[in-house]
């Protein structure tokens, strides 16, 4: 086994470099942390994540064999503020609902149509 912090970054192509930077800013509150003229690697504040963003014309907006990509919520009576905050930064919403009780999600599409998805889970006593 190798030993990792997780998951660490995701990259998608993107038709608008500014456009995909300013809606994942307005939703997550996203930095870009490192920028070049064709793409912007973005970190969401207090987390080890990285979202690249690159400018491209194939393929944006297909995920290929990846369903959707997700943010999870720090607390569950935060969805209707994060669907709210999507739709204003120019997401639009697919699909909301709750996987169980206690367990809400939203699941949307960015500027450019990628799947992505904001939830929330119940901690188990694994601490997840």
């Amino acid at each position: 086994m190798i030993r990792t912090l997780g998951l660490t970054h995701l990259a998608l192509t993107v038709s608008d470099l500014e456009r995909s930077f300013q809606f994942y800013h307005d939703v997550f509150g996203m930095l870009a942390v490192y920028r070049e003229p064709h793409f912007i690697q973005a970190q969401t504040p207090g987390a080890r994540d990285v979202l690249v963003l690159e400018v491209g014309t194939e393929h944006v907006g297909e995920s290929g064999g990846i369903k959707h990509f997700g943010f999870r919520l720090a607390d569950a009576r935060d969805i209707d503020k994060a669907a709210t905050v999507i739709e204003r930064a120019g997401g639009k919403i697919k699909h909301c609902g709750e996987f169980c009780p206690g367990e809400p999600y939203v699941l949307f599409t960015d500027p450019d149509g990628y799947e992505v998805e904001v939830w929330y889970e119940i901690p188990t006593e694994t601490g997840r």
